[in-house]
């Protein structure tokens, strides 16, 4: 059995659990309760707090853990990054109200910054040369300046919406981050052969995330032209149909270039374009 630490609430939970479910991994909703076993995979899956989790698995009471980056560089636990996963993107940054003149990294000399993420602050303002006072806040930093308890901030940047509410500006991105997946660094075979076969079905999953299954109807001649415009996996699948002078081609498509390349097909005579969703993909 492989024991998995995650975040208790909030974004990055609800992500890790859609993650779980489209691994077919079926993990009871119905009753949450600190330890909840998978009916159908060997694995349970044990909720904290986020800055718990990589404690939890470097000191081996759970086996993996998903956390967001941030939490994992701010801990500095000895645990190891078994994979970036991808979702729950964000950054830390320094932000200062929006009414200052803001002249470089040197603005911070001598202010007094709030955060919840010292450590990970300090190691940047040490590698700059930047003397700041760092204070240390649990909660809200962003209100910290318009409350007159510290020049600027250091946190989590998503939308930025949070700071345009509370009058700031984002100034210097420190580090970007997203989920990752760590894991002890002492597990037995067994429980790595449960890891493998966990994170083979989490890149099934990761691998059909915005692609699209394309088949369509194309006259032969056109073949070798509209072979050149896919960009698919590997070269399509062309099938025969009953007309002679025409056949079928099945491929799958990357959704960032997807209306660029239907509207060359078009142009090349395709016809009869159906595109479906992927809900995962072996490669």
């Amino acid at each position: 059995m492989l024991r998995i630490a995650v975040q208790s609430k909030g974004r990055l939970f609800e992500d890790t659990m859609n993650l779980l479910s489209e691994a077919d991994i079926k993990i009871s909703s119905s009753k949450r309760t600190l330890l909840i076993q998978s009916s159908n995979f060997p694995l349970e899956v044990l909720y904290l707090r986020d800055d718990d989790i990589p404690q939890s698995v470097a000191s081996g009471v759970a086996d993996v853990g998903i956390v967001g980056e941030n939490e994992f560089s701010e801990c500095g636990e000895d645990a190891q990054v078994i994979s970036h996963l991808g979702f729950s993107r964000c950054r830390l940054s320094l932000a200062i109200p929006k009414e200052c003149d803001y002249t470089g990294l040197q603005w911070f000399n001598g202010k007094k910054i709030a955060t919840s993420y010292p450590n990970i602050l300090r190691r940047y303002m040490n590698k700059h040369g930047i003397n700041a006072d760092i204070h240390v806040i649990t909660g809200s930093v962003e209100i910290s300046p318009g409350i007159g308890l510290a020049d600027g901030i250091f946190d989590i940047v998503s939308s930025g919406s949070t700071l345009v509410s509370n009058n700031l500006r984002e100034v210097e991105t420190v580090t970007e981050s997203e989920a990752l997946l760590i894991g002890n660094r002492h597990m037995d075979k067994e429980k790595h052969a449960i890891l493998n076969e966990m994170l083979f079905r989490f890149e099934a999953v990761r691998s059909a995330q915005d692609k699209k299954y394309v088949m369509m109807n194309a006259p032969k001649a056109k073949i070798k032209e509209i072979t050149e415009v896919l960009s698919g996996i590997k070269s399509p699948t062309i099938i025969p149909l009953a007309d002679e002078d025409w056949c079928s081609i099945h491929t799958v498509l990357d959704q960032k270039r997807f209306w660029e390349i239907i509207g060359k097909l078009k142009e090349l005579g395709a016809q009869g374009i159906l595109v479906t969703p992927i809900e995962k993909m072996i490669l």
